[in-house]
């Protein structure tokens, strides 16, 4: 065979090509295997204490168990597929409960939508009674507001004491940071010295340690060096207090046309994450003081607007293969009834409306949000928590019985999977239902029986690589 390149030909171009390769992979490391939480719940920091997150488990029971004490009227309420066909009479709801109790995989195929319905709701109750919550904010911003710095000092301080004490105690739950005022001029002392009490007297308490998964919130950030800032301050504040080197992670939050785009017109949301010089986890969307700085007026300021729709695609393009994730924002209208206290049948009957219609609301947006591949969003009230739940374990669960023929079918097939180097011919296609699969177990949507019947173990899930699986496979 007769080449026309030399070896003096190439080994410039492919010396600078592999340079260029490598800077690349450095920024474009892939999407992080890592565990993400479905939502983070934010709370003013005068109200936290250790063992909070129970707290609002069993708020957040009470209020399925007023509202929406069966499957049936959770699924009439979120309009979940074939849900008009459900009973509505208390007997006859016991009664399908039973069967599908007593024989769950026929009513899964005589009855799906009873069986979906059933499952969901289940499996709701059980995270609201395990793992209430998954990623909680202590909020020193718009949860907390302004008030005298000796107030705010004080709730600092005693936060990073009940952060101690919940670690101790081991009630925190898996996710959990503080989210400081902005760096604007008029905040950014007020938040640096919020930040220092906190940290300061956590690392007194606890020696350095940090709860797992700790991360502290940079919110309304719209220019790169306001990051830097902090990234600096962490910094000082490691060397000082004995924490491990970079081991205070922050997140930003993209809540300004100027976090999109920057002055001179060009996209701002790569700059922003590497301006924390490795120390950013994640960005988060903040949807109504995005759409506020759009001049959308408050009637039409709403999670699904097309600005906020424009933004998010950004956010997430500009993010996509930096390992650095990405979570949605929050449903502002509460699931609290008007009425208090000793009530007419009128007035129960107005308050499950008004909560109903907020749950549907919440519903829509995190549905919304899911087929936008937003995994994650806000939670700002404990009655938000078990539509939340329904919401994502409804959407898994539809996508099941598809993403569970597919990834078998590459399970199966792996021993014959033509490998190129380290790299299977449809790797981002199995690691896409890989994923799907570990993110729905770890939120408790899918089990771990449900997965393995595609075939694969928990050995290989553990391992969280596509490819990895199919090379051991196709070796084995």
């Amino acid at each position: 065979m007769k080449l026309t390149l030399t070896d003096a030909d190439t080994q410039s171009i492919l010396s600078r090509l592999a340079d260029s390769n490598r800077k690349h992979s450095s920024v474009y490391p892939g999407d992080s295997s890592a565990r993400q939480q479905v939502h983070t719940v934010y709370g003013g920091a005068n109200l936290f204490k250790a063992g909070g997150a129970q707290k609002l488990g069993s708020l957040a029971l009470k209020a399925l168990e007023t509202y929406a004490p069966d499957f049936c009227t959770l699924a009439r309420v979120l309009g979940f597929p074939g849900a008009e066909s459900l009973p509505s009479t208390s007997f006859e709801i016991k009664a399908l409960a039973a069967a599908i109790e007593a024989d769950p995989a026929g009513l899964k195929n005589s009855n799906p939508a009873a069986w979906t319905a059933h499952t969901v709701y289940a499996r709701v109750v059980k995270k609201l009674q395990n793992e209430p919550v998954e990623d909680s904010r202590i909020d020193f911003e718009d949860g907390y507001g302004n008030r005298p710095d000796a107030e705010e000092d004080a709730d600092a301080v005693r936060c990073a004491e009940e952060v101690a004490k919940g670690m101790e105690e081991k009630n925190l739950p898996p996710f959990i940071g503080i989210r400081i005022k902005t760096f604007t001029e008029e905040c950014r002392k007020r938040s640096v010295r919020t930040l220092d009490l906190f940290l300061t007297r956590l690392a007194e308490l606890t020696k350095g340690a940090l709860p797992e998964n700790f991360v502290i919130t940079l919110p309304k950030v719209t220019h790169p060096e306001q990051v830097t800032a902090l990234a600096d301050l962490l910094d000082i504040i490691e060397a000082k207090c004995g924490y491990a080197k970079n081991s205070l992670q922050l997140e930003i939050m993209i809540e300004t046309t100027q976090a999109i785009i920057d002055s001179k017109g060009s996209n701002q949301v790569l700059l922003l994450a590497e301006a924390a010089r490795g120390r950013c986890r994640s960005a988060i969307f903040g949807t109504y003081d995005y759409t506020a700085t759009c001049n959308i007026t408050a009637a039409f300021q709403t999670h699904t607007h097309p600005a906020s729709d424009f933004a998010r695609h950004v956010l997430q393009v500009s993010l996509a293969g930096t390992g650095i994730t990405i979570c949605d924002g929050a449903t502002t209208v509460m699931p609290i009834g008007p009425h208090k206290g000793e009530m007419t049948t009128q007035q129960i009957l107005e308050n499950a409306a008004v909560v109903h219609s907020a749950w549907k609301l919440h519903y829509d947006n995190i549905r919304h949000s899911l087929r936008h591949a937003y995994y994650q969003g806000w939670d700002l009230n404990p009655g938000q928590l078990p539509i939340r739940y329904a919401a994502i374990y409804a959407f898994f669960m539809e996508g099941l019985p598809d993403a569970s023929r597919r990834l078998g079918a590459f399970i199966n097939k792996a021993a014959q999977a033509t490998l190129v180097g380290n790299t299977f011919d449809d790797a981002a296609t199995g690691q896409g239902l890989l994923n799907f699969f570990l993110r729905g177990i770890s939120c408790g949507a899918i089990t771990e029986q449900e997965a393995l019947a595609t075939g694969i173990t928990m050995d290989e899930l553990r391992s969280r690589s596509f490819v990895h699986i199919v090379s051991n496979r196709a070796h084995g």
